[in-house]
């Protein structure tokens, strides 16, 4: 199914029927908060309220893991076997695939993501996650250490118990899949706290995941604000914490961690990235069309967005011409039109802060030369903003060092590799970069260099669930995708048996 073969009126109009459910999912039930209290979810696009939304209190969260707790120790799910555990989360992809565009119509309402992105990639990604992982459960086995003939050593993985997954609203349920499905292909129980700003996947998931036979109490979703990741960061009973979110969240979390049982974390946090083009760019026009992708998509509400266009000065009069010309394709409009390229920011908050940095380069002394502006008419009720491209951009500006969370990016001319390659690691965070050239050396040279968990040559804002992903410095620790992220929801064992009678040391 693509977004392209109904009408945004017929989108309009299957929006509009949705039953949106806004409670919490605990022990295969849908519950209010136990104080119930509630918050208002509302739409980006057009002010309007989707649903009164649980806001959970820490006795809910203790009622989730308490239930995640029960059933991980009474084996329901972790010691079923490998195929039916399998079966179970081919059966959640399958029930994902029929419900698609009802998922992709929720994520579109809660987030302001157009229907293409939240349809046609999304969900398709969360398909890809669930299945991946539900056929990595029976291929991953133990191993036999290396021992002398007196022992047989054993190295085996086993499940750890209650995960917490908490995630962030720009792509809440491709995002919560990356971690859920392998936390529960290891066979552990998971409470799973989305963004308080786009619950509504999240409260759907629940459901579906029962209807494809993963037992009550083994994924459970509270909801609500910052005192629900508090309450799961400190229970003494998770016993790890999976997060996407800021940097500064996530140091807040490892706080927390220290502070209770020293629960395992993985934590992704921001992202500066840089995209750097080299004057031996062969086709600049095809690297602007990249350079544009890489912070527009998504309204730029993407942790691995190129924010800071590192450009060889010889060519960057050439290169931002190109760019201003794809950047002016990506036109704000609503996101159920099947047309639209970019929707809103996230809220009227979010828009004055993306408009904050904006000004601030302006003021430093930069060349707003597209873009630049909230606009609040495109959709009444809504908060827009125009892609924006700061010229003349030095690495110092306030929007040359913080993350925007916007489609704003800053030029910056760079003279040699090594300045290039500088500038690029001149960066608190380090989760993604890339670089155009044909040089074969050069590419080695530069991508070995550079800081970033992911480097991309010659294409930008590419993935694929066979490679991990995550960042250097303080974008995070861990790794989401590939088999390695699915060890991380392990607990490694070592097991020696003796084969002879062998002295006491």
């Amino acid at each position: 199914m693509s977004s392209q073969t109904k009408t945004f009126k017929q989108w309009q109009q299957q929006a509009n029927a949705l039953q949106i459910e806004g409670r919490a999912y605990i022990d295969g039930q849908y519950q209010d908060s136990a104080d119930g209290a509630t918050f208002a979810d509302i739409s980006p696009i057009d002010g309007r309220l989707l649903a009164a939304v649980a806001d959970c209190d820490a006795a809910t969260v203790d009622r989730a893991v308490a239930a995640a707790a029960r059933t991980f120790a009474s084996g329901i799910w972790r010691d079923q076997s490998p195929v039916q555990r399998k079966n179970a989360l081919l059966r959640l992809a399958d029930l994902v695939g029929q419900h698609q565009e009802e998922l992709a119509l929720l994520e579109s309402l809660d987030t302001g993501k157009t229907i293409h992105e939240s349809l046609d990639m999304d969900m398709q990604d969360v398909q890809i996650a669930l299945r991946y992982y539900a056929e990595a459960i029976d291929k991953i086995a133990g191993e036999i250490a290396p021992t002398s003939d007196s022992f047989h050593g054993m190295i085996t993985y086993q499940a750890l118990g209650v995960v917490a997954v908490m995630t962030p609203w720009n792509n809440p349920l491709m995002i919560a899949c990356w971690k859920i499905a392998p936390a529960l292909a290891m066979g552990n129980s998971v409470v799973f706290k989305p963004s308080e700003k786009a619950p509504l996947t999240g409260i759907r998931l629940a459901q579906l995941a029962q209807q494809a036979g993963i037992p009550d109490g083994v994924f459970n979703v509270v909801t609500g604000g910052a005192q629900v990741g508090q309450a799961l960061a400190l229970h003494p009973t998770v016993r790890v914490m999976a997060f996407t979110g800021s940097t500064q969240v996530a140091k807040q979390l490892l706080i927390y961690a220290g502070q209770s049982n020293m629960k395992r974390t993985y934590l992704e946090g921001g992202g500066k990235n840089a995209h750097i083009i080299f004057a031996d760019t062969p086709d600049l026009a095809r690297a602007a069309r990249f350079a544009a992708l890489g912070f527009c998509a998504n309204q730029g509400a993407v942790c691995a967005s190129g924010t800071r266009l590192l450009v060889q000065s010889s060519i960057k009069e050439q290169f931002v011409a190109l760019l201003i010309e794809e950047v002016n394709r990506w036109q704000p409009g609503h996101p159920l039109d099947p047309a639209t390229m970019m929707g809103p920011m996230i809220d009227a908050r979010h828009q004055a802060n993306v408009l904050h940095y904006v000004d601030s380069a302006r003021d430093e002394g930069a060349s707003i030369v597209c873009g630049g502006h909230a606009d609040d008419s495109i959709v009444p009720g809504g908060h827009f903003f125009w892609p924006t491209v700061i010229d003349n951009a030095t690495p110092t500006m306030t929007a040359s060092q913080n993350e925007i969370f916007g489609p704003v990016a800053s030029v910056i001319a760079f003279e040699d590799e090594a300045d290039a390659i500088r500038l690029a690691n001149d960066s608190e965070y380090g989760l993604t970069a890339g670089f155009w050239t044909p040089d074969i050396a050069k590419v080695h040279r530069v991508a070995r260099q550079l800081e970033a968990g992911t480097v991309w040559v010659n294409h930008f804002l590419t993935r694929d669930i066979l490679s991990p992903f995550g960042g250097f410095k303080q974008s995070g620790i861990g790794r989401d995708l590939s088999l390695h992220a699915m060890r991380q929801y392990g607990e490694m064992k070592a097991t020696w048996i003796a084969l002879k009678d062998v002295d006491a040391h």
